[in-house]
């Protein structure tokens, strides 16, 4: 009688692997690709805390799009899509003229880096902090932790509600909008400008107004031993701190 249930087991496994659904969470080979050019190496060694490939498949990235970065400082996130997209794509990244004071040596690193292949296929653009404007629709506008710096005073602050609505007409339809960000406690306004953090309901709130429809989030970087109450990039949270990841699509039609 055992024999023949162990059997009937190998007869159903191979059966139930046939039939299992398909791994949907594995990394694509053009974002492993990118993320091990050897231009990175440096960043390379922060992938796994930054959870990268995860980050990269929840943005849905592909080769030959058209992306937009907002406020990308030092480029870890820029190096990347660049890779990504490929010659065929292109990257946009954004560097307000409020924010030039905490980026100008990154600025200028980027300056002498667009010139040299393989990133030729990324732009700088300069200009106000409530403006958006890039030269062609695109498929992805992306932030990292930079969303609440919109509302402190040096930005403007700038009309969250407009903004919004420039990241929407600047996107394809079906196009998407990721925003991660430092976790603020619920109803705390003054966040953004003390803790540089931010409610994710207000974020959430403000996105969705400007006619954008919430399409998901992810929990690979929440650290529930963040209580919110400590400025993001200090000790002892600095890295660690708690951040959501949203992503929300313009309609496609």
């Amino acid at each position: 009688m055992q024999r023949a249930i162990l059997v009937l087991i190998a007869l159903v496994l191979p059966l139930a692997a046939l039939s299992a659904p398909a791994d949907t969470t594995a990394t694509p080979d053009y974002v492993t690709s990118s993320m091990q050019s050897p231009l990175r190496a440096a960043d390379a060694v922060n992938d796994a805390q930054r959870h990268m490939a995860d980050i990269m498949i929840f943005t849905q990235v592909k080769p030959g799009q058209k992306v937009v970065e907002l406020i990308p400082d030092g480029g870890y996130w820029t190096k990347v899509f660049s890779g990504i997209v490929g010659p065929q794509g292109h990257v946009y990244t954004i560097w307000p003229n409020g924010y030039q004071g905490y980026v100008k040596e990154n600025y200028a690193a980027w300056q002498k880096y667009v010139k040299i292949p393989p990133y030729t296929n990324v732009s700088l653009i300069r200009g106000g902090d409530g403006n958006l404007e890039v030269p062609e629709p695109a498929d992805l506008v992306f932030t990292n932790q930079n969303y609440h710096d919109y509302h402190d005073k040096f930005m403007g602050p700038v009309d969250m509600k407009a903004f919004d609505k420039k990241v929407f007409e600047a996107l394809k339809p079906g196009g998407v909008f990721v925003v991660i960000d430092n976790v603020a406690n619920a109803g705390d306004a003054s966040a953004p400008e003390k803790l540089h953090r931010i409610d994710p309901e207000t974020v959430k709130k403000e996105v969705e107004s400007a006619g954008f429809v919430f399409d998901g989030s992810s929990d690979v970087l929440k650290n529930p031993d963040d209580n919110h109450t400590k400025v993001s990039y200090t000790p002892p949270m600095a890295g660690h701190n708690d951040q959501f990841v949203f992503r929300f699509r313009k309609p496609a039609k």
